[in-house]
């Protein structure tokens, strides 16, 4: 666990079915998230088939030309902010990512309260016309939301808290967001000024799980440096983001990662899914962690921000950041 040059791989199944040994689970993603804030988890039960069938209709989809995807386009997503984007058509620091994909999210019919309220990031999806898709995706983010829900607990149980701590605070009703992302293995046109798939950013809430093929381009960095997090065949990659950070004190750090740009000769596909706290949640420091000193870390971070200074909903959080990503779209939609 303490080797900083890999990531640290967790059989997460005494988790999963609640056994006595769990208690040793939380041990080691307290560990991992103390040492470099990412880790792998296997024996997590997502069925190896729903993974393989969402990889192939995704396929079919991103192979689809560039006009008829845009029939899904982000645009037609309203404030649910759902949809296709093109190539660049996502910025890191304000350049483009080399990639397009899927916005996606906890599926809300229109007569929903949250939806009838216009609460931004929350309705309809725009499930693509590719047979079979729709389910799928909807199957994947039911099975990893569930993961999400037994990995908040072992990171209760890591920080000394009952499990129960997160779910009866922030995350019984969690905000999901979902993304089917694309990396071409194409030359970048001349004048576009692109260096990574995705440029160095932390994300925003509680925890992402990670679903990569077998392309790899993922990297991290710890306090020893930028290191791969190569595929793993069965795995999901984690990590926490900026609300855990806050929440602990930076007892758990948010650690900036970055993709690079492929150029493997195949396309790339991977599934972030965000747990995240609930849109409305207030999100507070854990009082009496020992060695939590919610320092001002800015001026080391990515994006210059404290997160410890935050002090609102989560999901003003969410869409100051989320604003900088589609400047367009946040202009157009809020």
């Amino acid at each position: 666990m303490t080797d900083t040059q890999t990531l640290p791989v967790i059989d997460i199944a005494p988790l999963i079915s609640g056994a006595p040994e769990r208690n040793r689970v939380a041990a080691q993603i307290g560990a991992a998230c103390r040492a470099h804030g990412f880790f792998y988890v296997t024996g997590h039960g997502v069925y190896a088939a729903l993974l393989q069938r969402l990889e192939d209709l995704s396929r079919r989809f991103f192979e689809l030309p560039e006009e008829t995807k845009m029939r899904w386009r982000m645009a037609l997503g309203g404030r649910a902010w759902r949809g296709y984007f093109p190539l660049g058509g996502e910025l890191t620091s304000g350049r483009p990512d080399w990639k397009e994909g899927l916005y996606l999210g906890t599926e809300l019919p229109t007569s929903h309260p949250l939806v009838q309220a216009k609460t931004p990031v929350h309705g309809p999806n725009l499930f693509p016309e590719v047979p079979g898709l729709r389910e799928a995706i909807l199957d994947y983010m039911a099975a990893v939301t569930q993961l999400g829900h037994r990995l908040m607990e072992g990171i209760a149980l890591s920080l000394g808290l009952p499990a129960t701590y997160f779910a009866e605070r922030y995350t019984a009703y969690p905000l999901i967001l979902f993304r089917l992302f694309n990396y071409p293995s194409q030359p970048v046109p001349e004048g576009l000024d692109v260096q990574w798939g995705v440029g160095e950013h932390t994300d925003y809430g509680l925890l992402t799980i990670l679903h990569q093929d077998d392309v790899g381009g993922l990297s991290v960095h710890t306090p020893g440096g930028w290191i791969d997090a190569p595929p793993i065949a069965g795995s999901f990659v984690c990590n926490i983001g900026d609300m855990l950070d806050r929440m602990t004190g930076g007892l758990y750090k948010s650690t900036p990662h970055r993709v690079r740009r492929n150029t493997s000769g195949r396309d790339r596909l991977s599934f972030p899914l965000f747990f995240d706290p609930n849109f409305e949640a207030r999100v507070q420091r854990i009082e009496g962690l020992a060695g939590a000193e919610a320092r001002d870390d800015s001026a080391e971070r990515w994006d210059r921000a404290n997160v410890h200074a935050f002090n609102g909903r989560y999901g003003d959080y969410l869409l100051a950041k989320v604003s900088k990503v589609f400047p367009q779209l946040r202009d157009e939609v809020l």
